[in-house]
């Protein structure tokens, strides 16, 4: 008894081994790399070059040097796209997007419930509504079905997040978008080199937009990409990202439309270019990385990998997985600290609530304390945000936890991961 009290427990008569969580031995004591320091981010020699060059030049102005230029140009390059246009963050790339295809108050522009608020805060830009649909249980991306049923004559847009690396389905959100003559814009902040039949995300939209926030795929601390193959979208997004400045007209200072300083600087282009010839590697070592997770833990009852559906290829800005709590006598919660005390970084419910579930939204916050964009004359209808919106949604987070997946993860380490995971899904196993 003595021994079984150090290393494990007795339950319906096996043994099993005894949770860190409850003073037993943990998985792991060294941290796995992250993407928050040198451990888990591809950066060194060549970004310093290129940043250096930037320095010594003097000109740290976009308008002045020549790094965000080229890396405009290769990055459009790199994606098969006519357009891209940088800014200073994934969210300031989609309010470019915005306010290119002239969103404005009174109009409406349905999107995920399961984002981070950069993908919302845009529509509020523009005094816009943001209309939240339910998402597919299994890709955790939005329903066309339910994104259909929310449309209404007020409708201007769709913004399809690609959650996770994963992409939305793209062929029935296009001819929604083209049937009700509404814009498609793609928010592919966790899903670089995604593949839909054979696309690339950030493509098949009329924009695309990109996030160099740290935790990205490719980073330079911040920053953000506009795409499109439309002249007059990126026109106008060119405009928007600059103050509405247009810098060809001759003679006084000419302001066109109401835009933003969203400009990026040499520093940022200098790292992006660098990071652009990465970036390809970084995805496909985390595609090894997850497919190798899946492989392991796939037989694991009452654990779903993600699903990637026939067609699809996943980029793994993080590792979902759902846990079916029928299966355990123990919360998501639960769950989750017990792969924490374990050595593994987790997370419980990604956002832990529906966007739509936020106070800022549930108590409707508008600008100055005035219920505006909700509460306006161009609007004229009321939209209640409140728990039951969208079940399906609610019932993910309810289930999801999410785990790093790292281009630096060994073999070594995805062994770890997977014992943690065994472990505590033996130990709460319901019998």
């Amino acid at each position: 008894m003595f021994f079984l009290k150090l290393c494990g427990e007795v339950m319906g008569g096996i043994i099993l081994e005894r949770l860190a969580l409850f003073g037993g031995e943990p998985v792991r004591t060294e941290p796995l790399p992250t993407v928050n320091n040198k451990s888990g981010r591809n950066i060194g020699d060549e970004e310093l070059k290129l940043l250096k060059e930037v320095v010594e030049s003097g000109s740290l102005f976009r308008h002045s040097g020549k790094m965000v230029s080229k890396f405009e140009e290769e990055f459009a390059e790199f994606l098969g796209v006519k357009h891209a246009v940088t800014s200073t963050s994934g969210t300031a790339a989609l309010h470019i997007a915005t306010g290119a295809i002239g969103l404005g108050p009174g109009m409406e522009v349905i999107t995920s419930p399961i984002t981070d608020m950069g993908t919302i805060i845009p529509i509020l830009g523009q005094n816009a509504i943001p209309v939240f649909a339910d998402l597919n249980p299994d890709t955790y991306t939005l329903d066309p079905e339910d994104v259909r049923k929310r449309i209404t004559d007020k409708t201007k847009a769709i913004i399809a997040v690609h959650l996770f690396g994963l992409m939305c389905d793209m062929d029935a959100l296009r001819e929604i978008a083209e049937e009700k003559g509404i814009y498609l814009i793609e928010d592919s902040a966790q899903a670089y080199l995604a593949e839909y039949k054979g696309r690339l995300s950030g493509t098949i939209g009329d924009l695309g937009c990109f996030s160099l926030q740290q935790s990205k795929h490719m980073f330079t601390g911040d920053g953000g990409i506009t795409v499109t193959n439309d002249e007059e979208l990126a026109r106008r997004a060119k405009l928007f990202m600059d103050k509405g400045w247009d810098r060809k007209a001759t003679g006084p200072r000419t302001y066109v439309m109401i835009g933003f300083n969203y400009r990026m600087t040499e520093l940022q282009g200098a790292v992006a270019l660098a990071q652009l010839k990465k970036v390809r590697w970084v995805v496909e070592r985390r595609r090894n990385v997850a497919e190798s997770l899946t492989k392991k833990i796939e037989d694991i009852e009452g654990i779903k990998p993600p699903e990637v559906p026939k067609g699809y290829k996943h980029s793994y800005w993080l590792y979902p997985i759902k846990i079916d709590s029928s299966k355990f006598k123990a919360s998501t919660e639960d769950f989750v600290e017990a792969l924490r005390a374990e050595g593994i970084p987790a997370s419980a419910g990604y956002i832990g609530l529906p966007l739509y579930m936020a106070s800022v939204f549930t108590e409707k916050r508008g600008y100055g304390g005035t219920g505006c964009p909700w509460i306006c004359p161009h609007y004229g209808r009321e939209i209640i945000y409140k728990r039951g919106l969208c079940p399906q949604t609610e019932e993910i987070l309810s289930q999801l936890i999410t785990l790093p997946c790292n281009e630096y993860f060994t073999e070594k380490d995805v062994e770890d991961i997977t014992l943690a995971i065994r472990k505590i899904a033996e130990y709460y196993k319901r019998t």
